[in-house]
C-alpha cells in the first residue's frame, strides 16, 4: 500500500548521515536525545520540513516565520536568531555534501525537563534543535497518478482546543485520522472543520477544480500551509480563478479535478475520495499546469537567499 505523498524510494546514502543535535554533528546510529527532553515527554515543540533543491532553500524565509510564530505562540525561546539557525542548517548539509534532492526535518523542543511533568516550569535546559537530511523524492507515480482520500470522522478543531496554525509536535489527531484512512485502504485522510465542511488532509492541504475555477478550504482549520499558499500566489500570477471557502462533500464528489500540496511532494493529484472518482480519475490539464508553474518557482527560489 503507498504511503500517501510522503512515500519514497529507499536511498543508501541515508544510511550513514550526520545528524545535527544542538550544534553537534553525529551518524544517524547515535543520534539521540534524553528519555526526559520535552519533545519525547509531551510532543512539546515545533518542526519545519524543508528542501534542498539545487543547493538552495525554496521558501526558507516563509518556513523560519511559521516557526518563529509558532515558538512565541506557545512561549518557547529557540535560542538562536534566524541567522544562527540557518548556518546551523547548512552545516549539516555541508557536511553531508548534499546539494539536491534532500528533505530536512528542522525539530525544536522546550529542552530537557527535570522530571516527567507537563508543566513547562521544570524545564532545566535550552531547547533541543534537531535537523535531520535526508535523500528523499517523491515517487514520480505519486506525482502522476495521485492519491486516494478517504473522508475520516476525525475533526480539525478550533483554535481554542489546539490551535490549527500552530506545526507543533503534538500530531496525535492527525495520527488517527491517518490511521483511519489506512484501514479503510486510502492513502491519506481529508478532514473535515467542526462545521463539516472540508478543512485539510492529515499532513496535505486539499484543492479542487470545479468549472475551471480553484477551490480551497477558508484556512480557519488547517496550518498555514507554505506550498498551498504558494499555489494561490501561482493562481494570482497567471489568472486561474481560486478562491478560499467553505465547501461541502457534495462539492467534492462532483469536482472536475482535485489535488494536494506539501512542502515534500508539491503538487498531488488526487484520483479518488470516499470510492467516488474525481473527474476522469487521471492528472487533469490544470494539475498539470500547476505542477508545472510551481516547479519553476521552486527553481527561481532556491536560486535565491542562502545556499550549500
Amino acid at each position: 500500500m503507498a504511503k500517501g505523498t510522503h512515500d519514497f524510494r529507499p536511498d543508501a546514502r541515508n544510511a550513514d548521515i550526520k545528524v545535527s543535535i544542538n550544534g553537534e554533528l553525529v551518524s544517524r546510529a547515535e543520534a539521540r536525545v534524553s528519555v526526559f527532553d520535552s519533545g519525547f515527554v509531551l510532543g512539546d515543540g515545533v518542526w519545519e520540513g524543508l528542501r534542498l533543491h539545487d543547493g538552495g532553500l525554496p521558501f526558507l524565509d516563509m518556513h523560519l516565520d511559521r516557526l518563529y510564530e509558532g515558538a512565541k505562540a506557545i512561549d518557547l525561546d529557540i535560542g538562536l536568531t534566524r541567522a544562527q539557525l540557518i548556518e546551523r542548517v547548512l552545516a549539516v548539509l555541508r557536511a553531508n555534501h548534499m546539494r539536491d534532492h534532500v528533505h530536512i526535518r528542522l525539530m525544536v523542543t522546550r529542552g530537557v525537563k527535570a522530571t516527567p511533568h507537563q508543566d513547562p516550569r521544570f524545564v532545566i535546559s535550552g531547547s533541543t534543535i534537531v535537523i535531520v537530511p535526508e535523500y528523499k523524492e517523491p515517487l514520480p507515480a505519486t506525482v502522476e497518478q495521485g492519491i486516494r482520500l478517504f473522508t475520516v470522522h476525525v475533526r480539525r478543531g478550533p483554535p481554542d482546543v489546539q490551535d490549527p496554525k500552530l506545526n507543533s509536535h503534538s500530531k496525535l489527531n492527525d495520527i488517527l485520522a491517518c490511521i483511519q484512512a489506512t484501514k479503510a485502504g486510502y492513502d491519506e485522510a481529508l478532514m473535515l472543520d467542526p462545521h463539516g465542511f472540508v478543512a485539510t488532509c492529515n499532513s496535505t492541504h486539499f484543492f479542487m477544480v470545479r468549472k475551471g475555477e480553484i477551490w480551497t478550504s477558508s484556512g480557519k482549520y488547517c496550518l498555514g500551509g507554505i506550498t498551498r499558499a504558494n499555489v494561490l500566489r501561482l493562481c494570482r500570477e497567471h489568472g486561474i480563478p481560486a478562491q478560499e471557502k467553505d465547501f461541502s462533500l457534495t462539492d467534492v464528489y462532483a469536482a472536475d479535478e482535485a489535488f494536494v500540496t506539501g512542502t515534500f511532494a508539491g503538487v498531488v493529484p488526487v484520483s479518488e475520495i470516499d470510492g467516488r472518482v474525481i473527474g476522469a480519475g487521471t492528472r487533469g490539464a490544470i494539475i498539470q499546469r500547476l505542477q508545472h508553474l510551481y516547479m519553476a518557482l521552486v527553481a527561481k527560489e532556491s536560486a535565491r537567499g542562502p545556499r550549500v
